[in-house]
């Protein structure tokens, strides 16, 4: 347990302990399966202010074909959608499409119709004041010019600084190619967590 909330690999928690990876991997998996199970117990709908984003998750460019690395939507990566509540959780949900009628159902499903709601200039957005949601925010991520940039409080950085943890970490992991569901509600129960917090509330998930 003290190896999974430091975030050691199987491979190195095997080494340190003196055990089979075979019988890390198996522990891990009983961890993730409890966390997971917690992660979908968490319905209570979302509220305040909330950002709303896709990602994508997967290898950049198939092993064996050539071409450049492709990145978003239009390519055989797994699509994710995230919702961060500020100040709060994160809840992601892997998604067949980024079309609207699958995200705007997500949003309807977690998120207070009271909520300030912030998204990007995606186009699936698009009408979410026709099912409620008047209060809501579309960020611009680029200028003309091409430079970043944020205007005071609407902006969607908590997502996607979800995303670059969540891709960071798994990149240890070699993409995950398997359980990835496992994984993808493991990072959203870690992040923001230190070790000793991750610890004690792994041992009440566990009884």
């Amino acid at each position: 347990m003290w190896a999974f909330a430091v975030d050691l690999t199987a491979t190195q928690a095997a080494q340190l302990l003196g055990l089979n990876r075979k019988t890390v991997n198996r522990y891990y998996r009983l961890f993730r399966e409890a966390i997971h199970a917690h992660q979908n117990r968490q319905i209570a709908a979302l509220v305040g202010v909330v950002e709303c984003d896709e990602s994508y998750f997967g290898q950049a460019r198939p092993r064996g074909v050539p071409g450049p690395r492709e990145r978003g939507c239009g390519t055989n990566k797994q699509p994710v959608f995230g919702i961060f509540e500020r100040g709060g959780a994160v809840f992601t949900q892997i998604v067949p499409d980024v079309k609207a009628k699958t995200l705007q159902a997500l949003i309807r499903g977690k998120v207070s119709l009271e909520s300030v709601v912030m998204i990007d200039g995606w186009w699936a957005y698009d009408g979410l004041v026709d099912v409620g949601y008047d209060k809501h925010f579309r960020i611009k991520k680029y200028r003309k010019e091409g430079n970043p940039f944020t205007d005071g409080p609407v902006h969607i950085n908590g997502i996607e600084s979800f995303w670059s943890y969540t891709k960071r970490r798994l990149a240890r992991f070699n993409g995950v190619r398997v359980n990835f569901e496992l994984h993808l509600k493991e990072c959203e129960w870690r992040w923001g967590k230190d070790p000793d917090t991750i610890l004690a509330e792994l041992r009440r998930l566990l009884g």
